[in-house]
Order: C-alpha cells, then structure tokens, then sequence
C-alpha cells in the first residue's frame, strides 16, 4: 500500500512540472514579438526573362555544288577570315550523270560547227547579195545560240569532273571558303559524306555553322504581366548558370511586338545587348536569366512588407516606443516594392522599431 501511494504521488509531481513548463512557453510565445528596425537602403523593381546566350549574327555554310568531303580545312572553335578555305568538295556523279555531260558537249560542239559554217556561207553570200539581210541575221542568231549552248555544256563537264568552272566571270569551285570573319560553332561533316546541294528546290547540306563571337547577345521571354512595364534602353544584369560568381551587363534593345504561347503562358521575345562581360568569357548556348531594372531608389527608408496590415486602401504598421514599450498603431504611405521590402514615404523615421506579431497558432 505504501509502495502504490509513493508511485501515485511520482506520477502527480511529473504532470504538474510538465504543465508548469507548457503554460509557461506559451506564455512566453504568445508574449514574444520579432522586431524589425526601420532603415535606410535600396530597393530595385525589376522584370525577370529567361534564355540563353547566342551569337546576333549566325550562318550556315552549305555547297553549291553535289558530291564527296574531300578534305576538311578547319575544326570546331577554330577562328577564320573572310575567303578562308573551309571544305574541298570532290565531285561524285553517276556514270550515267557523266555519260550524259560528256555526249552532250560532243552534241553541242557538232552543232555549233555546223551553225558556225552556216554563218560564214550566209556571210559570203551576203556579200555578193545572194540572200537577204534577214537570211543573214537567222544565221546569226542560230550560231550564236549554238555556241551559248555548248559552253553551257562545257561548264557542266567541268563541274562534274573536275568541281570547278567560270561562269560568265565567276568562278565556281569545289573548295567551299567563309563568307564572314568568326568562329566556327560546329562542324557537321567528316571527310567521306555526300554533299547535296544548295538549289531554288532544296535546302541541301548543312557543312559548319559560323558565327561572330565579339557580338554576342541575350535572346529569352518575358511573361505577359511584365512586358507593359518595360521599353527599350532599359539597364538589365544577366546572371548565367555556368559562371555562377559573374555578373554580366546588358541593355534591353528589342522587344517583340508579338506574343507567343508556351505551356499555357503568354510569352514575348526580347533581345538584349551585353555591354560589360568583365574578365568573364562567354559561350554561345549558355542558359541564362536577365534581371531587367524597371525603377531603381536608393537612400530610402525600407521595411518588410510582412509587416504592413492593409486596410482598404490604408497601411497600418505595429511600432514599439523604445522607452516605454509600449505598442502603437500607425499609418504609413508606401512607394516601390520589390516583393519582399517596400519604400515608406510618410509615417516611419529611421531607426524606429516595428512589430512583427507571431502567427497564429493552429489549435
């Protein structure tokens, strides 16, 4: 009997040490209040687009002429001058291609002379007034046709055999050279593929892809609630996830007057120049976000948003008295907002402190 009074009497003192420290930490929660001191600083309202880093100016070498990678001059990263050699195209027609060019000058080189013989009879003729100025001028148009033709075929052997011709003072050839001073960003073929053409009816091969790396530029969108804020000449800092401790500088130069849909959001295009790379070096195909500053304070009285209670359109803020403090209710103006702090432009000093009242307690 003894023993069970002791243990009754254990059990009754652990409970109340228990509920003393339970009413007393919910005392002290509900008596505790975060303080937050009105100061000084800077807040920025910006737009936030999305993309990545490419070059403004980008082409696509393709050849002109079909057949077989010869030789390749260059590799991927290698910078080139305009006229630099870039590929040799070594010609690889059909038999029946070539069978075809070949007995089509033989045809062609028949029938010019014979036009040509026509012409000088006509021309002889002429002389003596034996046929008609108009005989004559048939005879010359018919040799002059005859030989167009025959150098028309001629060109085409020589392209086939040889993959180069000159045609009406320009030359045509199988080493296919850039067209720009840059870099070349891929390389697209090995010695040994076919080559298809560049024509009026097909796209034909893509050989390298080139491109100026000293003009490189932001491409990315912007969400529809945005856009109306922002407008050209605006300053922006690019932040890129592979150079994580850099900061790039830009200018916002071209918005699209056009949207787009992706994934059931409304997008724009934008385009913006990198002004300021620092030591940083940049490559096309980086992802990266652009923080583009619509309206920069600074030197302005800052705090939390958190703490403002909105009532219509009225602001309300806690502040503590440091001497006595006790809590007041004051009214404040409000001016830019970044999301998180907001600029007070009446009721607050600097230095004053606010209250921040806990949340409320799920029960």
């Amino acid at each position: 009997m003894k023993k069970k009074v002791i243990i009754i009497g254990a059990v009754v003192v652990v409970v109340a040490v228990f509920a003393f420290l339970v009413l007393k930490g919910s005392g002290e929660k509900k008596q505790s209040n975060n303080s937050v001191k009105v100061e000084m600083g800077s807040i920025i309202d910006k737009a936030l687009a999305i993309g990545q880093i490419e070059p403004k100016n980008q082409i696509s070498v393709k050849s002109k002429i079909s057949g077989i990678v010869k030789k390749v001059f260059v590799e991927m990263g290698d910078s080139v001058k305009r006229g630099a050699p870039l590929v040799e195209i070594r010609p690889d027609p059909t038999p029946l291609e070539y069978a075809e060019a070949k007995r089509q000058v033989e045809i062609d080189s028949v029938n010019y002379e014979n036009q040509r013989k026509e012409f000088e009879r006509t021309q002889e003729l002429l002389a003596k007034k034996l046929v008609s100025q108009q005989d004559f001028d048939q005879a010359s148009r018919s040799a002059g046709e005859a030989e167009l033709r025959l150098k028309l075929s001629q060109e085409r052997l020589s392209l086939i055999e040889r993959g180069k011709t000159n045609v009406a003072g320009r030359k045509i050839e199988s080493v296919i050279k850039s067209s720009i001073n840059g870099t070349v960003l891929e390389r697209k073929i090995n010695v040994g593929d076919p080559v298809v053409p560049l024509t009026s009816y097909q796209a034909g091969t893509d050989l390298f892809t080139l491109a100026d790396m000293n003009e490189l530029i932001f491409r990315g969108t912007v969400d529809e609630i945005d856009v109306g804020k922002l407008k050209e000449g605006m300053p922006t800092i690019l932040k890129i996830g592979a150079l994580p401790n850099d900061t790039i500088h830009g200018v916002l130069y071209k918005i699209s007057p056009k949207a787009k849909k992706e994934e059931n959001a409304t997008l724009f295009d934008l385009e913006i120049k990198i002004t300021e790379t620092g030591s940083s070096v940049l490559r096309a195909g980086y992802s990266a976000n652009a923080d583009i500053i619509i309206k920069k304070k600074e030197d302005i009285l800052l705090i939390p948003e958190r703490l403002i209670e909105f009532v219509e359109d009225t602001a309300f803020v806690q502040v503590k008295d440091s001497t006595t403090g006790e809590i007041e209710r004051k009214v404040i103006k409000t001016g830019l907002s970044d999301g998180l702090n907001i600029e007070v432009t009446e009721g607050l000093n600097e230095g004053e402190i606010l209250v921040e009242k806990p949340p409320k307690e799920i029960t």
